[in-house]
């Protein structure tokens, strides 16, 4: 995926209307690249989300190591939420991470007050998922 966050959110202060703007989220998780099929188990899969959604870890070695996500969901918007939450946070440190204010970026947004509150709380549980894997990574080489 090539779209950083900051991009994310030049795109969406040029789109005026909301219809454009879910229509890019949806363009955004089309551009997610394929999710391996051995990742779409229960291990993978984001609890307190409605829709499916499925998350897959790798990171560096180290005391802070650098984290990257893939992700996936079988819902087209959600799909979009996805690209946007690995936007956040893939490639970058764990501390990084746990840092990070999502609630805010989604706020620069608009999505807080965009999205029905099963999203909101499905997008939620992502966070929860990525900042507890960052949490477990800074922890193992403690």
């Amino acid at each position: 995926m090539t779209a950083s966050i900051q991009s994310i959110q030049d795109d969406f202060a040029f789109l005026d209307e909301w219809e454009d703007r879910y229509r890019y989220v949806i363009d955004l998780g089309d551009s997610l690249p394929p999710f391996p099929d051995f990742a779409r188990d229960n291990a993978h899969k984001v609890p307190g989300c409605v829709s499916q959604v499925w998350l897959l870890t790798d990171q560096d070695e180290g005391a802070d190591p650098v984290i990257r996500f893939q992700g996936d969901s079988d819902a087209h918007i959600v799909r979009g939420l996805v690209a946007i939450m690995l936007a956040l946070f893939s490639g970058r440190r764990a501390s990084d991470i746990l840092a990070t204010d999502a609630e805010a970026v989604l706020r620069s947004l608009g999505l807080d007050e965009h999205l029905t509150p099963q999203r909101a709380n499905g997008l939620r549980s992502m966070v929860k998922r990525i900042k507890r894997d960052a949490e477990v990574a800074l922890k193992q080489d403690a």
